[in-house]
């Protein structure tokens, strides 16, 4: 009988210890699900473009809105989500890629909403982070990965990423993409393996080597599955009042899987500026190569931030770009920020003159939550594409 008692009483305390404990796990997922941290970005923008060409010129009024909520952390996880749209309104003067208004000069942003983001993170091993579901993912400077922001719907992939910054000054990264999903809100599949190790040894040497590795679902001209393995550096050398600043990177790009055998090139680019109070001017000279049969494509860049905001070399000419260009970045009276770029477009193949380009912006900071920019680029042609003006003017609020 008092075995009986002594087993009943032990079985009791047991059960109400685990209820405890049960009850304070639901009492700290409720917490990690209501004390997360809501986001909120609303832009609104009008866009122009005319080009020498048959086509219209066209005009876009657009607002893109984004809803997101990341959870707070329970056994070291937390969600992420995120939803998307964007809305024209007004007369809607423009190619949007889906609106059949062909006649129309293209302004890449369509009308549509999607689940932007959705991803479960995990933080529990000290030194790293693990992320799997469609994410936003950028590596460096964006010139191979990221998110082409500049549009109204970004490019988000789903993907597993592992992030390990355990080893001092080093940030190593892996990610296994499965989809992208691309600013038309449409998508393609890949199989993707991403490789990227950075050593920031000090302010004056940072070094990234990496292994992008793409098997797309359809081979397409300016999309084809490559292997690409690069080295880049860059870093800042102080003086008596001035920075001395330099880039450095080279990469090749080989045929991989379905492609051919001529998908074979070369990335270069190199840059050297200075900086001071404030100020700061680049000289570059970026070549993606080409050989009149294959050009270095980076399909998953954020294009728009590299060779001229007029997008006329979203898509690499089979005969390559040497890109030689003058950047200038200041801060301006009433709080202003000023940047400014002149480029001289040039095949890699034979050194045929493309064109020059002239781009500019003001942006200005209202408050930590409101901000409006003014911008402006301009294409001239000599053998490639036709002349293009483009002007955009632009308000955002985000939390």
């Amino acid at each position: 009988m008092k075995k009986s008692l002594g087993y009943a009483f032990c079985t009791a305390a047991t059960m109400l210890t685990s209820g405890a404990a049960m009850a304070d796990s639901i009492d700290v997922l409720r917490y990690a699900l209501s004390g997360g941290t809501p986001n909120l970005d609303v832009r609104g923008r009008w866009e122009h473009v005319s080009q020498d060409n048959a086509l219209d010129a066209a005009d876009a009024y657009t607002v893109r809105a984004r809803v997101g909520y990341t959870t707070g952390r329970w056994n070291d996880l937390d969600v992420q989500t995120e939803f998307e749209g964007t809305f024209p309104f007004g007369p809607q003067a423009y190619n949007s890629t889906t609106n059949g208004k062909v006649t129309r000069s293209t302004i890449g942003d369509p009308k549509g909403t999607e689940l932007n983001q959705v991803s479960l993170r995990y933080t529990g091993i000290a030194g790293n982070v693990f992320k799997l579901g469609r994410q936003r993912f950028i590596l460096d400077n964006a010139r191979f990965i990221g998110n082409s922001g500049w549009r109204q719907n970004e490019v988000t992939f789903d993907a597993f990423t592992a992030v390990n910054t355990k080893i001092s000054k080093t940030t190593l990264t892996y990610a296994y993409l499965s989809r992208v999903d691309d600013k038309n809100y449409k998508g393609f599949k890949v199989n993707g393996q991403v490789f990227n190790a950075a050593y920031a040894a000090s302010t004056q040497l940072n070094l990234v080597g990496y292994a992008y590795l793409f098997d797309f679902d359809q081979n397409l001209a300016t999309r084809r599955d490559t292997q690409t393995y690069g080295l880049r550096a860059n870093g800042a050398f102080p003086f008596d009042g001035f920075k001395l600043l330099y880039t450095a990177e080279y990469a090749h790009q080989n045929h991989y899987k379905d492609s051919p055998s001529a998908v074979s090139a070369q990335y270069i680019l190199a840059e050297l500026g200075a900086s001071s109070h404030g100020v700061s001017a680049k000289l570059g000279y970026e070549v993606l190569g080409g050989d009149g049969t294959y050009g270095f494509q980076t399909p998953l860049a954020t294009l728009h931030v590299f060779q001229g905001w007029a997008d006329q070399f979203l898509n690499t000419p089979t005969g390559g770009i040497r890109d030689a260009y003058l950047k200038l970045e200041g801060d301006a009276p009433a709080g202003i920020k000023l940047l400014g770029f002149y480029h001289d477009f040039r095949s890699d193949n034979g050194g045929a003159k493309y064109g020059t380009e002239y781009d500019v912006q003001a942006m200005k900071a209202i408050n930590d939550n409101f901000s409006v920019t003014a911008k402006y680029a301009g294409y001239r042609a000599d053998t490639f594409s036709v002349n293009a003006d483009k002007y955009w003017l632009q308000a955002e609020y985000k939390f």
